[in-house]
Formats: C-alpha cells, structure tokens, sequence
C-alpha cells in the first residue's frame, strides 16, 4: 500500500488537530492555536480567520505544490475529519473539482480497485464506501447513510447558479423522497422548499407543492451536512462559489491548492523541497538556453532525452524518457507541421514518426495511450498550449519550448509535467532525479527569472525555492572524463534599473558591472558576487519607493548564487554523525524510539486500570465529554434525534472492545493484551465511575482518543524509568565500522527547512545548505539576535570547516540524541577541519537552567564522553559563568580535545 509522504501526514495531523480543537474552544481559538503551523517567511497567511467568505463554517486550505499528491491526501482527510470532527466512520463528503477532466480522473482514482488512493479509503471504510458522480447519488438508499462513506465527486460548475431552478441539482427528484421522511424541525429548518420558479421550471409539480421541503440532490446534501473538499481552490474563490458552498451547509470546507488567495485560511503549507526530499518530484530544472536558434534546441533537446534513455535502462523500474515538444501557434515561426517535418526528415533529426503524438485542439494522439506500457513505442509529444487537464507522465523528463519564454503560454503547466518523479522513488542514476528544460533564448539569468516567476505565481513553489530550483547546464553534467566539476563562478545576474545609474561604475567594480540602457531605463550584468559594494552602486539608480524592487531581484539573484555555491550543492559530503548505541540483547543497537520503548519494560497493567481526565456529564437534552479539561457539547442538533443515556445501548460490551482495539492498536502493544486491558477499562468506567455503556458507545470518538493519550503517558512513563537505567550504557557507535553503520548523515538535497528562512545582511560562508532554518537577524527590538550571534560565531571560526543549522522534529533528515520523553534536536552542527564533529546546543537566559535544559546538556555530555574524542558538544549561553562570550566558549569547546 502506498504510503502517506512526511508531509501529507504533517499536514492530516494538523487537520487533525485544528478540528479537535474546534469542537472544545469554537472557531477562533482553534484558529488561534494553529497560526504558527502556517508561519511563512516570518508572517502569516491569516494571523485572523477569514469569516467572510463562509462565515462560521469551519473553511481551511491546505497549501501543496504540482505534484505533491493532493488527491491522496484528501483521500486520507475525509474520512480523519469524519471521525475527528463529525464522530462517524461513515460521513459523507462533497469533492469538488474545476474541470471534467479532473473530475473524470478523480472520480477513477478513488473508484479503482489498486490505486492509492481508493487503497486510502479503503484503509479506512474497507468497503463500506460508495463513490459516486452526480448521476448515480440517487441510487444510494436510506438505508446506506451512515453505514457506509459517500464520497459525491462533481464539479463546482454543477452548483453555481444564480437561479436554482436552472439546475437540475437543485430540482425536484421523485428519487430523493425516501430521504426526507421523519425529520425533525431543526433539519427542515436548513433545506430549500418548492417555490414557484420550481413549478415553472417542473410542471409536473403543482401550487400543492409550493412550501413544502423540495426532494433534490442539493438538499439531500445539506441534510447530511458533507465534508466539502475542494481541489485547485483558487479556481473556485468568487463570490457565486461562497455562496453555493454556504447554501449547502458544509460541516467544513477543505481548500486544496498550490497558489492559495491571500485571504484563505491557510492552515498548513508544503514547500516545493518538501517533494524532492520525499521523491516526488525531480529537482533541479536544469536549464539550456539556446541564442542560435530552435534547431539547435531540438537537437540538444533530443540528444538530452537519448542519453537518459541509455541511463534509465540501468534503473531496475521501467522509465521510457520522453520529451514535451512545445511549437509555436500558426501564426509563428516554429508550427506543429514544420516541426513534425524537421523530426521526421533526413536533413532534420530523423525521428521515426510511431513515436511522436501530436496532442493539439486538432490532433489528439494522446488519447488512449498509457504512456507507462513497455510496449508503447512513444518518447515525444508536441502540442502547442497545456497539455489536457488529467494528463499525467511521470516518464516526461525533458521539456523544449520552441515558444518566447516571456508570453508562452501554458509553460508552467508543461513544466509541470517534467517535475513529475517516476513511482515517487528516488533513480539510482542521478541524471533521472532532474528535470530538464531547453529554451530559444538570449541568456541564463533573464530566462531563470522568468521560469521562476512561473513556479511561485503558478505551481506553489516559495520564490527561495524557485531561485534554487533552476540550474546552469554546467553545473550538473558529469564531465567526459568522468572527472567532477569544478567549483564554478556565479552565473552572471541580470538585474532591471528603473534609470541608468548617475554615477560611473566605480573602478572596482569595471570588470563585474555593465549597464545597458534600455526604453524602460536599464538593465545591470553582473558578473561575479553581488557583494554589498555592487548592491550600493545598484540603488543609486533607484529612488526611495524604487529601492526595494532592487533589493527584492538583488536578493533573488544572491539565492540561485547561494545554490550553486553551496556544498551540499557541488556534491562535497558532510561527514557521518555516529549516533548514541547501547548493547542490547548481545547486540549494538541504536538508541531510537523502538528501543526507548523496550528499554522502559512497557506494560499496560503495571498501573490501576483508569482514565483521569475522561468524563462524561448528562444534561438534559445534551452532554459533555469532558478530555483533559476541554469540553465537546453534544445536543440534539448534532444528530437530529435524541438518545438517552439511560437506553440501553445495542452495541455490546465486546462490540465497543473490539472497536476501540481497532481505533488504539499500538506497534509494540500485543493485541491480545490490549483487548485485555481495554475490557478491564470499559468496565472500569462501568463500575467504579457510573458511566453507562449507551453513553461510553455514544461517546466512543472521544473515549478511543483519551485512551491514546493514556496509553502515551504510560509508554512516556516507562520510558523515563528505563532511560536513566540504561543511560550509563549508552556510548557513541565505538568502532570505525559501527561508527559508520550507526552514524546520521546529512543528504546533500534533503534539508526540511522551515521560514522564517535566514535574510539578513550578513553573509554566512560556511552553511552547507544554501538556504537556512529558522533563523533572524535582529529581534523586535532591533538588536542582534541571539542564535544569530552563535551562528556568526561558528560561521568565523577557522576551523569550522562548514556547519548546519539542524532542523527540529525531522528524525529522518536532522540529527537527534534520545531524551527522556522524546528526540533531541541540537540548533546547531558542524564539522571542523581536523574531521571531528561539535554539536552546538544554544540557550536564552530564561531557558539555559530549566529542567529541559539540564537534560539536554547530559545526554550531550554524554554523547560527547563516549566518542573517544571524535565529537564534542557544546552547551552554549551568551555569556558563561566565566564571563566567556559564544565566541570564546565555542574557541574553548574545539581546542579542549
């Protein structure tokens, strides 16, 4: 089964939560609590929830680049927010798409037996879920709402009207009837009811009807109060749309786009390096651009795609490079016919025309193709604009626009297409992890800039992201001797003046400047660093207001100079971090979670049987569950008839047992002792606290999750007891080849940096990545930030030979020591140049003597201890107790050893 990427379930678990929360403290609160889930850059998408699209209905957007895999993740949101918000494992969901295209592929995707994602669905339901269009809803039976999932796939196109009488799914259906018998008042209150357009538009309805609750496919929605998913978002943010969804009246409203409304209430958003480091897709895009002409693009193009086929046979999956040929419309140079002719032809790049598709508004060669077939002969597709809606080949590698980079239109979706990572896993050659991109045209820089633009306006990506994404072709081809490239000068930058500067270019700077007039004012190459003495001559063609737009290109240009300058960008390694071991069971093992789990002798019944925390009070027509002091009211409305908690219930005691074993089921908790300990609770609950088990079943959703915070705290708790047994044993990995089979490494392009991304003026030299985590200036005073301080410190130091910002909660791409409760995550990690390794742990002075504190300088002390003098770790303050500062403690950490 296909599992959920890092972030996919980064962003559920914020769902997750933001939802949780909801149901105890309201809207506000919840939203509140999540804001610095969405921090971006130092700010915010909505520091205030957005009421005025959808007022109070829950409406949230999860922000996700091309090709992170939306469908899956909805797949996998729809039935987590059931349970979490609605309490059913039965709800039913609207999904709404902008095309029938996409709808048509979607409405597949979850319908296919084998595909991820209706294997997500089915995770979930099993088979109790029906996918269904518009068209098949009326088959559903009363009897199957609430029993199974409904997931109703359609496009926002078939709810917006202004008049609901003109469509049909707001029209009066004979088959929808059987739903709306029974209903209480409070239901009827929010569905639609026969008017007179109705009668006008369905004569088959009479003045009888007039007032009466109307059978229709809109209301049997609103009855049932769906979950509303709606993909490619931005396309669906009008006023028509709100209001459609508002009438509708959604439980909640889940956005999903790449390029999000700046007043969308943007609870989580994934950065495109997100994708790469999960596989997904191929990064950079490296770039030729062709001056001469579009032949010589072709050619390149062509040859580029022949060598990753001859490099994809050597790959154990099945990848049939192919190119995205991109001609221009009739009425330019380079049309569909005369391309097709120079592929073709003898005195051209004599292709065999079987493996060319013409995919236009005229030529539609793509259709019935599975690209993915061994036995498909095509490896090239020409088209003119996007490519349909729904297409999707992981295989496409290369793309050669024949089009002016600047108006050709539909670039962004085409490169797209290329970015797509074949079976989501990385290729053991590392010409098949990157994309490839020609293009007709004058100049790297002018043409980097304008593709960038595309992926952060179009395709999600940040614009630091956009600037690394884009790389020189000399910068990643192997040489022919096999020999590794040299380190290379920064591609000259080309920066746009408002003016031409009033001042000669300084002597200095001759060689690295020139300016070239032009009819909107200037344009500025340069060749080299864009050091602080080039950014000052820059600006003095700038007035006040024009400044910043400088300094915003000047910024952009420094970035992709960052990504090709960086270490971890010319392939240079950081050397292994061995990790803390412990011999267990006769054998060397790493201390991680697993082990932390076996270490503390984990037993459920070591404790009284009980649930503090967990209540629940009856009030009249309503009852709250109280967990862990918030409060979930219950009440008529929420299910539309009132159960007491004196009926007897008609699940049993085994029932609720078996279902709570399968909402709790832990790795390293035996089955058989779980349904053990969870008979004894449920009884427990029944006996010694009163609560009768017509409302534990009631109120099972919140029982199964204060049951796994208590299982957690006891795991916690047993873990604490036998961390400090072993802690003596634990010693750093002791020989060389442990060293290495038990060491952390840093992957060169895999580095999970969160904003507010460093971007300040000082320049660090040393960082391994280009981009740095979570890391400011000055604070909001104005004064020099702390970690900054340490940071400038490390970066100064002669023997640091380069250093890493270590990035907190990513076990699989940071480096961590075990702690009593959890991973620690030091801020800071360096290798020097004598090859040992120091870990840099910063504290503020409110924090540098807490418990936290004092745990994590043991366990690093420790770590250090154990290494036979290979690592050091340093606990640094701003100022010690000797009255050293950082930089003086870090000198005293790296010449004790």
């Amino acid at each position: 089964m296909f599992k959920l990427k890092d972030y996919q379930g980064d962003a559920l678990t914020a769902l997750d939560g933001f939802f949780r929360k909801l149901r105890m403290a309201g809207l506000v609160e919840a939203w509140q609590e999540c804001v610095p889930l969405q921090e971006k850059q130092g700010q915010t998408w909505q520091p205030a929830y957005n009421t005025e699209a959808l007022g109070d209905t829950p409406a949230v957007c999860v922000r996700i680049p091309t090709g992170g895999g939306k469908t899956f993740l909805a797949a996998h949101a729809v039935p987590r927010v059931g349970k979490t918000l609605q309490d059913t494992d039965a709800p039913v969901a609207l999904w709404l798409v902008p095309s029938e295209a996409i709808r048509s592929q979607t409405l597949t995707a979850l319908s296919t037996p084998r595909n991820p994602c209706r294997e997500a669905l089915t995770s979930y339901f099993g088979e109790r879920v029906r996918v269904c269009a518009l068209d098949d809803l009326a088959t559903v039976g009363p009897q199957e709402v609430g029993q199974s999932a409904i997931i109703v796939i359609a496009t926002i196109q078939s709810f917006n009207v202004k008049e609901k009488s003109q469509r049909t799914v707001y029209s009066f259906d004979e088959s929808f009837s059987r739903h709306f018998q029974g209903l209480t008042p409070q239901q009827e209150a929010r569905l639609d009811r026969v008017s007179e357009a109705d009668i006008a538009a369905q004569p088959y309805l009479t003045a009888a009807d007039i007032g009466r609750v109307k059978a229709s496919l809109a209301n049997w929605l609103t009855l049932n109060r769906p979950i509303v998913v709606v993909d490619e978002a931005h396309n669906n943010r009008t006023d028509q749309a709100f209001r459609t969804l508002k009438n509708l009246h959604p439980a909640c409203v889940i956005e999903l786009t790449a390029t999000p409304a700046t007043n969308s209430n943007v609870l989580y958003h994934v950065g495109a390096s997100a994708l790469q480091r999960e596989d997904m897709i191929k990064l950079p895009i490296v770039l030729m651009e062709h001056p001469t002409g579009w032949k010589d693009a072709v050619r390149d193009a062509t040859l580029t795609r022949d060598r990753l086929e001859a490099l994809a046979a050597k790959e154990l999956d099945y990848i049939r490079p192919v190119l995205l040929f991109q001609a221009e419309p009739k009425n330019g140079e380079v049309t569909v016919e005369m391309l097709l002719e120079h592929l073709t032809s003898a005195d051209g790049e004599k292709l065999d025309r079987k493996q060319i598709a013409v995919a236009t508004g005229d030529q539609k060669e793509l259709d019935g193709i599975v690209l993915a077939d061994p036995h498909c002969p095509i490896r090239y597709v020409v088209t003119i604009e996007a490519l349909k809606e729904g297409w999707d080949c992981p295989f496409a590698y290369v793309l050669c626009s024949l089009q002016d980079a600047k108006s050709a239109k539909d670039v962004e979706q085409l490169l797209g297409r290329v970015l797509r990572m074949p079976y989501a896993r990385p290729r053991q050659q590392s010409e098949l992890n990157k994309a490839y991109a020609h293009i007709v045209a004058q100049g790297f820089a002018r043409v980097a800039d304008q593709l960038a633009d595309r992926l952060v306006n179009n395709m999600g990506f940040e614009a630091y992201e956009a600037a690394q994404a884009i790389a020189p072709v000399q910068n990643v081809l192997p040489l022919p001797d096999g020999g590794e490239n040299p380190r290379p000068r920064p591609a000259e930058a080309v920066i746009s003046l408002p003016s031409v500067p009033t001042q000669p270019v300084p002597e200095e700077l001759r060689e690295s400047i020139e300016i070239r007039p032009t009819t909107s004012g200037a344009t500025a190459i340069v060749r080299g660093e864009l050091s602080e003495a080039v950014e000052e001559f820059l600006l003095t063609a700038c007035n006040a207001k024009q400044q910043q737009g400088v300094k915003d290109a000047i910024d952009t240009e420094r970035t992709r100079q960052a990504a090709l300058l960086a270490p971890s960008a010319q392939g240079v390694r950081f050397a292994p971090l061995p990790q803390l071991c412990l011999n267990w069971d006769g054998e060397l093992q790493p201390v991680e979670k697993r082990l932390l789990s076996e270490l503390g002798d984990f037993d459920l019944f070591s404790e009284l049987i009980g649930l503090a925390g967990f209540s629940i009070v009856e009030r009249g027509a309503a009852f709250e569950i109280d967990l862990d002091g918030g409060r979930v009211v219950y009440g008529e409305a929420d299910s539309g008839q009132l159960h007491l908690n004196e009926v007897a219930a008609h699940a049993t005691e085994n029932d609720l047992v078996r279902w709570l074993d399968r909402e709790c089921r832990q790795i390293d908790l035996g089955q058989a002792t779980l349904i053990k300990w969870l008979l004894a609770l449920v009884r427990h609950l029944q006996a010694d606290r009163g609560i009768t088990l017509t409302a534990l079943v009631r109120a099972k959703y919140p029982l199964a999750e204060a049951i796994r915070r208590e299982i957690d705290r006891r795991r916690k708790t047993a873990i604490s007891v036998g961390f400090q047994k072993s802690l003596p044993g634990f010693l750093a990995a002791p020989r060389l080849e442990e060293s290495f089979r038990y060491a952390f490494t840093f992957h060169p392009t895999h580095y999970p940096a969160r904003p507010p991304y460093y971007s300040g003026r000082y320049r660090f030299k040393k960082h391994y990545y280009p981009v740095i985590h979570d890391l400011r200036e000055k604070r909001a005073d104005g004064t020099p930030a702390e970690e900054f301080l340490c940071a400038r410190a490390i970066d100064a130091h002669p023997l640091v030979k380069h250093w890493i910002r270590n990035v907190e909660k990513e076990d699989r791409f940071s480096f961590w020591l075990p702690t009593v409760s959890d991973y620690f995550y030091p801020d800071f990690v360096c290798e020097l140049t004598d090859g040992r390794i120091l870990v840099v742990e910063y504290k503020g002075e409110p924090y540098k003597t807490n418990d936290d504190s004092r745990e994590k300088a043991q366990i690093g002390h420790h770590w250090q201890q154990s290494s036979a003098g290979r690592c050091l770790f340093l606990f640094a303050v701003l100022e010690d107790e000797q009255g050293r500062n950082v930089g003086q403690q870090l000198e005293q950490a790296i010449q004790k050893c």
